[in-house]
Formats: structure tokens, sequence, C-alpha cells
């Protein structure tokens, strides 16, 4: 494996950490420019406030999601990486039809991403997470 290759890996794995850490300031240093494409539910979050505002909105319902690495590996200019997204719902959960109070109840799903990173850089790009949208709903029995 390239030193460039595993300096992705290192930057995609911190990525992770810090976001379990709610480290905002270090996950938005680990891109380039930083900007999430979710797969799933097809919204942007381009710049640093739209993300700021994407990490304020999914945090507060599950304010200790968490994330366990199954896989991993490097590409071309993308990191893959597969793994468990867990976490409580202890704040409100906006759906499209109504607000759901805290239910204290645990989720636990499957998961991948890539992360998109400038040719030469380990920098990210873009991160791109893939995932069923009603997996947490149905996880949490709503």
């Amino acid at each position: 494996m390239s030193d460039l290759a595993q300096r992705r890996i290192e930057t995609v794995r911190r990525h992770m950490a810090l976001e379990v850490a709610h480290d905002w300031d270090g996950v938005i240093a680990t891109f380039a420019h930083p900007r999430y494409e979710m797969y799933g539910s097809g919204a942007v979050f381009d710049g640093e406030a739209a993300v700021r505002g994407y990490f304020a909105a999914s945090r507060t319902p599950f304010p200790d999601q968490g994330n366990e690495i199954i896989a991993i590996a490097h590409a071309e200019n993308a990191v893959l990486v597969e793994f468990w997204l867990t976490g409580t719902h202890l704040g409100p959960l906006k759906l499209p039809d109504r607000v759901v109070a805290p239910t204290g109840k645990s989720f636990r799903i499957r998961m991948a991403a890539s992360f998109e990173f400038a040719p030469g850089s380990d920098k990210i790009v873009c991160e791109r997470p893939y995932f069923d949208q009603g997996a947490v709903v149905r996880a949490l029995g709503l």
C-alpha cells in the first residue's frame, strides 16, 4: 500500500472518530472542502455552514451516535468503509409527517460510505454515506 493510501485511510479513521467525539472543528479539518452527499435521501450539505448544520440536526435526536468500522479499503481516489451506525433516541426526531419525542430506544444498523479525495491529496472532498433511510426508524419501532 502506498504512503498516500495509508494517509487517506488514517484520515478517514480520524474523521469518523472525531464525529463520534463531536469534535466538529477536527472533522472540518479533515476536508479540503466540507461536503456530504447523502445517498439515501439525496440531500447535499456543501460548505462548512451546511455541514455544521447537518451535524447539529443529526445529533439532536441521537447525541450518542457512533460508528464501528467493519471494513476499510483504499481505491484510486477514494476510501470505502463499511460500518455499524449506532445511537440512542434521546432527543426529538423530525420525520416528514411528525416529530417523535425521545423513546430511549437504541439502534445499530449496517451502512457504507465512500470518501472521495482529490488526486495526490489526503484531504476529503466529499463523504457519501449509503443507507436505507427507513432503517433507523424501523430499528426504533416507529
